[in-house]
């Protein structure tokens, strides 16, 4: 007790906004239900497990700490799992977690010598009582930091609802009997609200659904509100009420006086239909879920280093299964596990080591590839919380900071970019360098002059040519589904075929010539077709596909595509290299006469005209056109999607590329990307500075570069970067992260990754042998470059 008396100065009272961590360690994933319970330093508010406390007291010298305990309470039996009600994880009505209730036990610990005195005790010092209660009754920083939960958002009033102006047509809907007032459909009917209308739903990418002439009526009418019938019951609150204009599920407060004046009693009605978001919920028990998740197998669960599983977050899968494939990568379990240890980052950390990076993936890499957190005989496969990681990541980033689903791609991509941050101006121990190799475009007017862009890229995006399918039966069911659709029915889900694409065939895709109309040649001076031609400067040591499943349909609607892609166990890449420059080639011309700043502000009419046919005004259409070079009418509709809500939007063309400050920073972010300076500068002054939409111009705009930049050409033709990672074409693939759902911001990732002669399942938490991955379903591929 004297000992704790003459230490009092180094312990502090938290504030409200003091951040406190009392549920995790920072350098380990150990928590108070961990052997050794979890340390709060009194003094900075960090928690420790017991392995790591005494490097925080040699680190700061702090010798007072709250040791929490949690132990497990006994339960008679297990509680029964149920089918969930909820797009939610560990919600009421949502996917059960089961998770045991706990008894939590205090003590202050006295360091060096761990020297313990009980809490509550009257006996301790009045400054140590208020500061404990303060730490057991404050939110701590991991549940402030934490998603919550998996849940859809909630449905919001409609602004239309209040004021709804409905037509006394004498309609009269009757009770059951409905059908589209249209077409034959008896299923997916929605009442208009405004004139009573019945018509069919929107039509699916796989024909079934409707034939979308509720949506058509509305496009015709303007009128906003519709109930999905067969929703209808007693509980207004479980109907679905659709606005078209605010393109959402709704709540519609007077939606029993809507019904009324259709003659609709509501009370009487039963339930016959899903809605919109049980349909959803429906969908995570569909094909794609059981065989991504293999559910319904006896999946062997498997442990120790490399098998621990990483628990979801509320909307972290994304995350999970990216860095379950990361990590069983060479360069980052030798970065990050094999020669970095936990104390090393810790005493490399600043004071807070929440917040630093290199301690965070530290922290991961050890956590996933130690084998501590995965041990065989545990009730329950806990795995890890990656919470402390995840905000770290997330912290630049604020997509990823929110508790939404978000595109594992992005995510990637994002994660790759923080690494090479953290480890610039030293590339031989950054880890992301793996993944990094070069891409050159090759582009030739009919003048038969070149131009050469280049840039560096981690992933390599896949189109998927559908009409490359081999299945031989694909025809003969698209046959079958026409003649369905057309009677107004739907083919069942047993007899869906969906084309099988070698991924082969979308290789060659990357490097097939593709025209490029409307492109300005500075050989010609004046607007033509050109070729272009793409292909790899250097083979990384680990390949990363993307295939392009999410597509833009009429009407600019993304819509997954619903494909197989064969994918061998090798693949050889090596005819895909580019050659750069080749004897007898002639560049195009560095601009041209008359390229001058008055006439680079001349919109090309023919694309005016097309977008103006499309409902957009003449001034954003002219903007478009001159902020894409009047390269196409396909760029400039992506350039006008993304600027609608610029505040510019609306200025004079006087002003258009003017009066844009480009700072430096964004400039060299896109130079690190790969882009060339110049370059750079041109897609932010067309994008008003923002990153993001300067790098899609660049690429939407393959022509916006002129010069060459084969100053890394060798005297036969061959582009070298000695900066990046090279060798032979040839590859192994070692792992997949797969998707199921509609959208890259819904659904659910899983991992399968090739480890010790077997294929493994990382679905979270849970890690098993696979007996079936489903390697024709991935949405990323991870290929490893075999030796030469």
């Amino acid at each position: 007790m004297e000992l704790l008396r003459s230490n009092l100065s180094r312990v502090r009272i938290p504030e409200p906004t003091t951040r406190i961590y009392k549920h995790e360690c920072c350098v380990s994933f150990d928590t108070p239900k961990s052997e050794g319970g979890l340390f709060v330093d009194m003094s900075t508010f960090l928690a420790f497990g017991k392995e790591y406390v005494g490097w925080n007291y040699e680190k700061t010298g702090n010798p007072v700490y709250l040791h929490i305990k949690q132990t497990v309470k006994a339960v008679d039996e297990d509680r029964p799992s149920k089918k969930p009600t909820l797009l939610a994880i560990g919600l009421e009505g949502g996917f059960d977690n089961n998770e045991p209730e706990y008894d939590e036990s205090y003590q202050i610990v006295l360091l060096p010598d761990y020297l313990t005195l009980p809490f509550p005790s009257v006996e301790l010092p009045e400054k140590i009582r208020l500061a404990v209660d303060a730490i057991l009754l404050a939110e701590s920083a991991e549940r402030k930091e934490q998603v919550a939960a998996w849940t859809a958002d909630k449905k919001l009033t409609s602004k239309y609802a209040m004021e709804l102006v409905q037509l006394d047509n004498g309609v009269v809907v009757p009770p059951s009997g409905w059908k589209c007032s249209k077409c034959d459909k008896t299923e997916n009917l929605w009442l208009n609200l405004t004139d009573g209308t019945i018509l069919c739903g929107r039509r699916n990418w796989d024909g079934s659904g409707g034939n979308d002439h509720a949506v058509n009526h509305y496009r015709e009418t303007g009128y906003p509100l519709a109930v999905k019938l067969g929703t209808i019951t007693a509980d207004l609150e479980g109907a679905d009420v659709y606005s078209y204009p605010e393109d959402d599920s709704v709540v519609d407060p007077l939606l029993a006086q809507h019904l009324a004046h259709f003659g609709i009693d509501f009370s009487s009605l039963q339930k016959t239909e899903m809605t919109t978001a049980e349909r959803e919920l429906d969908q995570n028990f569909n094909f794609d879920w059981n065989r991504i998740q293999e559910t319904g197998q006896d999946v062997e669960p498997l442990f120790g280093p490399g098998y621990t599983g990483l628990v979801n977050l509320g909307n972290s899968c994304y995350l999970a299964a990216t860095m379950q494939v990361v990590f069983s990568t060479r360069l980052f379990c030798t970065r990050y596990f094999l020669e970095q240890s936990l104390k090393t980052a810790f005493t490399m950390a600043p004071a807070d080591p929440t917040v630093d990076l290199n301690m965070q993936l530290t922290k991961l890499a050890h956590g996933l590839l130690s084998g501590k957190y995965s041990v065989p005989g545990t009730e329950k496969l806990e795995g890890i919380r990656p919470r402390m990681f995840k905000s770290v990541i997330a912290a630049s980033h604020p997509d990823f900071s929110t508790m939404r689903q978000q595109d594992a791609l992005e995510f990637f991509l994002h994660f790759i970019d923080q690494v090479e941050r953290m480890n610039s101006g030293n590339s031989k121990i950054d880890p992301s360098r793996s993944f990094k190799f070069g891409i050159e475009e090759r582009i030739q007017c009919p003048s038969g002059k070149v131009a050469y862009n280049k840039r560096n890229d981690y992933i390599l995006s896949l189109n998927i040519p559908l009409d490359k399918a081999i299945n031989k039966k694909l025809e003969e069911f698209q046959k079958s589904k026409a003649e369905k659709a057309a009677e107004g029915k739907e083919m069942p889900a047993d007899e869906i075929v969906r084309p099988r694409v070698p991924l082969k065939d979308c290789l060659d895709c990357f490097s097939s010539p593709e025209e490029i109309h409307d492109f300005y040649s500075s050989a010609l001076k004046t607007r033509t077709t050109a070729t272009k031609t793409a292909g790899l400067t250097s083979f990384p040591d680990y390949l990363v596909l993307h295939m392009r499943k999410f597509v833009m349909e009429e009407g600019w609607v993304p819509k997954k595509l619903d494909v197989y892609i064969d994918v061998p166990d090798t693949i050889d890449i090596s005819d895909m290299r580019s050659r750069g420059l080749q004897p007898g080639e002639e560049l195009l011309p560095e601009g041209g006469a008359g390229d001058s700043e008055e006439q680079k502000l001349l919109a090309d009419e023919g694309i005016v005209t097309q977008l103006m046919s499309m409902g957009f005004s003449s001034l954003h259409c002219q903007k478009a056109a001159i902020n894409t070079s009047n390269t196409g009418v396909e760029a400039a509709m992506n350039w006008l999607l993304a600027h609608m809500d610029d505040p510019d939007i609306d200025a004079p063309i006087s002003q258009v590329g003017k009066n844009v400050d480009i700072d430096q920073s964004q400039v060299d972010t896109l130079v690190s990307f790969g882009f060339h300076e110049d370059l750079a500068r041109k897609a932010l002054k067309a994008s008003g500075g923002d990153i993001e939409k300067a790098t899609d111009w660049i690429f939407n705009n393959p022509g916006a570069s002129e010069t060459s930049d084969m100053d890394t050409s060798c005297s036969d033709g061959t582009s070298v970067d000695a900066a990046l990672p090279d060798g032979g074409g040839r590859y192994r693939l070692i792992g997949l992260v797969s998707h199921i759902g509609t959208s890259t911001q819904c659904g659910h990732y899983v991992a399968h990754i090739y480890k010790d002669g077997r294929w493994v399942i990382f679905n979270d938490e849970k890690v098993g042998v696979s007996k079936n991955p489903p390697l024709d379903m991935g949405y990323l591929y991870f290929f490893e470059r075999l030796s030469d």
